[in-house]
């Protein structure tokens, strides 16, 4: 498929934004705030946003949701991805995915390197993936990161995800 064919077939996807923090609140939340403008400009809509604490039990059971809600296409979270003792968001949602696409914390991680953070790209652990229908993408929580994946990433490829994780099912 061309690039040209690719963008005629543009799909609007309802999302769910969550922020894994333990010291943020709807006031602080910069990057969630950045992810919720960038994919509203993009044509996309925001079905719901929650602030999660840095606790496995916590984003367990908010993903679990997203992904039972048949209204929400994709879950975008932010923050939690580090090396400290608090940050569990990749151990908790990678186990959670049917699917991982490796690829998207590769380059994420290349361009972090290239274009924004340089070497300390290497504390990255950025994943993304599928759990049944919903695709899922975990992004680091500072609002340099949020921008570099919302747009180099997330919202060129959002549309051509949803329709390739729904082209041969059928949903009830």
């Amino acid at each position: 498929m061309s690039i040209e064919e690719h963008k005629k077939n543009y799909t609007k996807v309802n999302c769910m934004i969550v922020t894994i923090s333990d010291t943020r609140n709807h006031q602080t939340d910069k990057s969630g705030a950045l992810m919720k403008e960038l994919i509203e400009r993009a044509g996309h809509k925001i079905i719901e946003k929650e602030i999660v604490p840095d606790s496995r039990d916590a984003i367990r059971k908010q993903i679990e949701a997203g992904c039972e809600n048949p209204m929400i296409d994709v879950i975008v979270t932010n923050g939690g991805t580090g090396i400290a003792y608090r940050d569990v968001t990749i151990e908790t949602v990678q186990p959670m995915l049917d699917k991982e696409l490796i690829g998207f914390g590769e380059i994420f991680r290349m361009l972090s390197y290239q274009e924004d953070i340089g070497s300390a790209a290497i504390l990255s652990r950025a994943i993304a993936g599928v759990r049944q229908s919903t695709a899922i993408f975990c992004t680091p929580g500072s609002s340099g990161a949020v921008k570099l994946a919302m747009n180099k990433l997330i919202l060129p490829e959002i549309s051509h995800v949803v329709q390739e994780i729904n082209k041969d099912i059928s949903h009830m």
